[in-house]
């Protein structure tokens, strides 16, 4: 870990409340990340805010801060009817949902305000008798949140604060027209605080900014450069049977602590674990197929070091603060070039140093000039010697029956040729 990430502004230099300043201090939080030092001082003051900064520069305290704050400093807006949330705080996806969460317990655990959490997959009953009880700040993703707002389990008329994060994503995953909802049914924008928070933001984020927030104030940290600099990139290009024994040669050689690997399928996951535990490198995968309970279980695992490698596709890409990934391979290239700066900041996180190595195999490599095109520079070209291209052992003919049944169950057809990728289309 590294200082060098930090701004000369320190947190005391804000007129805070003291169980906030006993919050952060706690936590060992001393000086402003160039995102927090850019926002805080606007937000602070009861002004919208859209954020834009590289993955792991510190946007969800920037916001808590700023929620938590202005909660603090605001009377309880009297709306009768059901319980109803103080400030609402939506995320694209369940881990980040409860990374916010995590995060929002330790900051303002001596705020005395209520947290709610909300996502789907688990725990139905016991979010919403929680909800029921009261919260001051709803945390969750807009499925949830929505279905226990139709149901009439809270309303939305005393809502002070709204934090979208990762907007961009909500629009890759189809909630946008969920968030509008909502939004619609708040009181007026120029009668809350309002902060939108991503690593990119393109013009349809632009657009809901500016239609469902008041005088929003724009802050962009080093909008040219979509990664951090601590990120160290390579690529190599590779033919598809290279793939499997460059990636066991280079995580034997680096001795992997803590990486995660790329793919662009379910199926490519679980079949690239099987030949990684062949070969004597314990992972395991995590996919939208895994069940909430055993996903984090398995983050749980991985962020002990107990389990080294994790196999994953681009719902690991966001949300997911796991100190200490020292790389991050992109096995696949993904097809949309954002998705690859998602992929890379799971490493070199507040300020640590990471790796990112992708490999350009002949199935992917056509993805790579956008990429490079959306970085504004070349990736780097990683030497393939003969020494990385190391003899692999095939995964026991029970594995691959076990995993053709599976394969089977889902796809009808077990030994299915792979197609051609084809490329999402853009929104």
């Amino acid at each position: 870990m590294t200082d060098n990430h930090l701004t000369n502004l320190p947190f005391s230099g804000f007129d805070l409340p003291e169980t906030l300043s006993r919050g952060l201090a706690d936590l060992g939080f001393t000086h402003c990340t160039p995102i927090q030092a850019q926002t805080l001082p606007v937000a602070l003051t009861g002004r919208d805010v859209a954020g834009q900064a590289q993955t792991g520069t510190g946007k969800t305290i920037a916001f808590l801060l700023a929620t938590y704050a202005h909660l603090l400093r605001h009377p309880v807006i009297q709306a009768a009817g059901n319980p109803q949330p103080r400030a609402v705080i939506m995320a694209p996806t369940r881990e980040l949902a409860i990374q916010i969460h995590k995060d929002a317990e330790e900051l303002g655990k001596y705020t005395g305000l209520r947290l709610g959490l909300a996502y789907g997959g688990t725990g139905y009953e016991s979010q919403r008798a929680t909800i029921t009880e009261g919260v001051d700040i709803l945390i969750g993703t807009p499925g949830r949140i929505i279905d226990y707002h139709k149901q009439q389990v809270f309303g939305l008329k005393g809502v002070q604060a709204m934090v979208l994060d990762e907007a961009d994503r909500m629009f890759d995953l189809g909630f946008i027209a969920d968030v509008r909802f909502m939004l619609r049914r708040m009181p007026p924008p120029a009668r809350r605080l309002n902060m939108l928070f991503s690593a990119t933001l393109p013009w349809r984020v632009y657009e809901l900014a500016y239609e469902h927030m008041n005088d929003v104030h724009l802050v962009q940290i080093s909008p040219d450069r979509k990664t951090v600099e601590q990120v160290s990139q390579c690529v190599y290009y590779t033919a598809n049977e290279e793939k499997l024994p460059l990636l066991v040669g280079l995580l034997r050689t680096i001795d992997p602590r803590r990486s995660i690997v790329f793919v662009n399928t379910k199926a490519e996951a679980e079949k690239l674990r099987m030949h990684l535990v062949a070969n004597h490198l314990r992972s395991a995968v995590l996919s939208g197929d895994v069940p909430q309970i055993k996903r984090m279980k398995l983050l749980d695992s991985f962020q002990r070091g107990d389990l080294p490698v994790l196999v994953a596709t681009d719902v690991a890409a966001r949300g997911l603060h796991i100190p200490d990934v020292s790389h991050i391979f992109n096995y696949d290239l993904p097809q949309d070039p954002e998705d690859y700066v998602h992929r890379i900041g799971r490493t070199a996180r507040a300020g640590a140093a990471g790796d990112a190595i992708s490999f350009a195999c002949e199935r992917y490599s056509f993805f790579l000039p956008e990429i490079e095109s959306f970085l504004n520079y070349k990736i780097p070209i990683g030497e393939l010697t003969p020494e990385l291209l190391v003899s692999t052992v095939p995964p026991s003919a029970e594995a691959l029956r076990e995993y053709r049944s599976q394969h089977s169950k889902v796809h009808g057809r077990p030994n299915a040729p792979h197609s051609a990728p084809r490329r999402r289309p853009r929104p």
